[in-house]
């Protein structure tokens, strides 16, 4: 067996898929439309923005040299000393940084004057209006004109709206305000920062926690709430939801994850799928309402808002 140098491995490794292909195997080569390509072996095979990816065997990389190892069976030795005796006589080649994609355009509803429907609506579901209020006056709830629905809403760092979800006060409706950008979704930050991040499936949920705390006496701002505007069931393991995900990076203290979403086959999928793609770096705890569906129902059953036939425990 050869033995390259670890010198020779990151030479090789300098090289992308599109250039070797242009440069010495350019028969290769199908251009598809704008910047991606395929290969004439491999339709599947797509070449963009510096990456490859062969769809029909789920593998893909950046280098040449994955490309040969992977796809051509190239043993590792023999494409590393292929890449750097051909690198020699490569000009330099600079590939434009992909554009990244615009910031959407939240298209908000005209509000209505005051909130009543919406606040009679979510005490009827057993908000405290202590909690209500503290949305009212941080602007996180309003009640849009058409329809009175309640609208929970979610920002960015620089206090830009980002986010609204929609919950009709008449009626099941749920839905978001067209150009919702869900990794800015409805959540309330504690102001001294605990540590400790509470994670629920939607906005009613989380301010149905909030009222739990309240009743029993304990700080209800004491730690951060994050609402995750939905959970979807997916076949792909350890998914982060990327409301959670831009959370974290942009509060790099929190350390432990307490999550509070449903007790349904979806909830229990993506606690799964957080607690698999956290565990490492996080204390992760699955804290689903011990009776019913989600937390809202545990909070109305214990404010005696639901008959007792209705409720049932996980």
């Amino acid at each position: 067996m050869g033995y390259v140098t670890p010198e020779q491995i990151a030479q090789a490794k300098e090289i992308d898929l599109l250039t070797y292909l242009q440069h010495f195997d350019p028969h290769q080569l199908v251009h598809v439309g704008g910047s991606t390509y395929c290969t004439r072996e491999h339709d599947s095979l797509k070449i963009s923005n510096g990456k490859w990816h062969w769809f029909s065997q789920k593998i893909g990389g950046k280098t040449a040299l994955d490309y040969l190892i992977k796809v051509q069976d190239v043993p590792f030795t023999q494409a590393v000393e292929m890449l750097v005796g051909r690198a020699a006589v490569l000009p330099p080649v600079s590939h434009p940084a992909p554009k990244p994609d615009p910031p959407r355009k939240l298209l908000m509803p005209e509000l209505n004057p005051n909130s009543d429907r919406a606040l009679n609506y979510l005490m009827g579901r057993g908000i405290h209006p202590v909690i209500l209020d503290y949305c009212l006056e941080h602007k996180l709830l309003a009640e849009t004109k058409q329809y009175h629905n309640a609208l929970f809403a979610g920002y960015d760092r620089e206090g830009k709206v980002r986010y609204a979800a929609l919950r009709g006060t008449m009626g099941d409706f749920k839905g978001e305000v067209t150009g919702s950008d869900k990794h800015y979704s409805f959540s309330i930050s504690a102001p001294q920062e605990s540590g400790r991040l509470h994670l629920f499936e939607s906005a009613i949920d989380l301010m149905s926690y909030a009222t739990l705390m309240l009743g029993k006496g304990w700080d209800w701002q004491k730690d951060s709430l994050l609402s995750l505007a939905g959970v979807y069931q997916t076949k792909r393991e350890n998914v982060v939801p990327v409301a959670l995900s831009r959370y974290l990076q942009e509060h790099p203290n929190v350390h432990t994850l307490q999550l509070h979403l449903d007790n349904d086959e979806v909830g229990r999928g993506a606690a799964a799928g957080i607690m698999g793609g956290l565990k490492d770096r996080y204390t992760v705890l699955d804290q689903p309402p011990t009776y019913g569906k989600d937390v809202n129902d545990l909070l109305r059953r214990k404010l005696g808002l639901i008959p007792r036939k209705e409720e049932w425990s996980r």
